[in-house]
């Protein structure tokens, strides 16, 4: 039996403090439940409301991407520095350690190959396994503007469905296929489309103009790295992404492609989290670059 409450000093009720209801931090995620809030501040840093995401996903349709051939070697050093990763729940399973306590955001689309229509999606994972894996969100590809448009929203709104029922964030990825123009007029309608269905936050490539994208979505953005550039400029992107209303970046290429991959993790860390200006984030990196590993 549990023992009684008998102490005998007089109980603090504290009646005289109101008690603290705290808005939740994210844009556009006030009204959702706990479950949902909580796993995006592990992807998203409070105190900045930024994050620095990892992807290294690019293997469910390209095979073993340049600096992807050995995750275990090239990627672990570098996953204690990123606010989340995003990746594959094969990738998942087979290389990253439990006890590595970074959020991670499941990919959940799939089917095609380079070698076929990449529009020609359809969800690959199960909710079920995304809980399992005690995954912080979910990500699924919108084509807008591709023949399998439709089939591509249609996947994103089942898997927000699925994410609604178990407090399961799903980030809505904006594909751009070689047909589509990749201006801020594109931008704005594949990324307000995602927030619409309900996505929770939207990954997106950054274009001029990109403050009226960030302007007319009312839930997170994070760019996407795209192809690789060299360190400063695409410290300079990270920057001015965040400049311009972004949440942040889910960069890979310009990180594990990078001549100094854990020195440029570090240097985009410091441009999203602490305001630094991408010249002397650079400088970081020159310098963190000739340090011994």
């Amino acid at each position: 039996m549990p023992e009684a409450d008998d102490t005998k000093g007089e109980k603090s009720f504290y009646v005289d403090i109101p008690q603290k209801s705290e808005p939740f931090f994210l844009k556009g995620a006030k009204a959702y439940d706990w479950g949902m809030q909580n796993r995006l501040a592990r992807i998203f840093n409070a105190a900045s409301g930024r994050t620095v995401m990892l992807a290294f996903d690019h293997g469910y349709f390209q095979g073993p991407t340049t600096g992807l051939e050995r995750p275990d070697i090239t990627i672990l050093p570098l996953a204690p520095h990123a606010d989340a990763l995003m990746l594959t729940r094969g990738i998942l399973r087979s290389v990253i350690p439990p006890a590595l306590t970074r959020a991670t955001v499941l990919r959940a689309s799939g089917g095609p190959s380079i070698l076929r229509e990449l529009s020609d999606e359809r969800i690959a994972l199960d909710m079920e396994d995304a809980l399992r894996l005690n995954a912080c969100a979910v990500a699924t590809q919108v084509f807008i503007g591709s023949a399998f448009e439709t089939q591509s929203v249609i996947n994103l709104t089942n898997l927000i469905d699925r994410g609604n029922r178990v407090g399961m964030p799903v980030l809505g990825v904006t594909a751009v296929g070689k047909e589509m123009v990749r201006d801020a007029k594109y931008i704005r309608l594949a990324v307000r489309i995602c927030a619409e269905l309900g996505a929770a936050f939207v990954k997106t490539y950054f274009v001029p103009d990109f403050e009226t994208v960030t302007a007319s979505c009312p839930v997170p953005i994070v760019i996407a790295g795209g192809k690789k550039l060299p360190e400063l400029d695409a410290l300079r992107m990270a920057s001015a992404a965040i400049d311009q209303g972004a949440a942040g970046v889910d960069m890979g290429r310009n990180i594990f492609q990078s001549e100094a991959p854990l020195a440029m993790i570090r240097a985009v860390r410091a441009v999203v989290h602490e305001n630094v200006r991408p010249e002397e984030a650079y400088e970081m990196f020159l310098e963190m670059k000739q340090r011994p590993a």
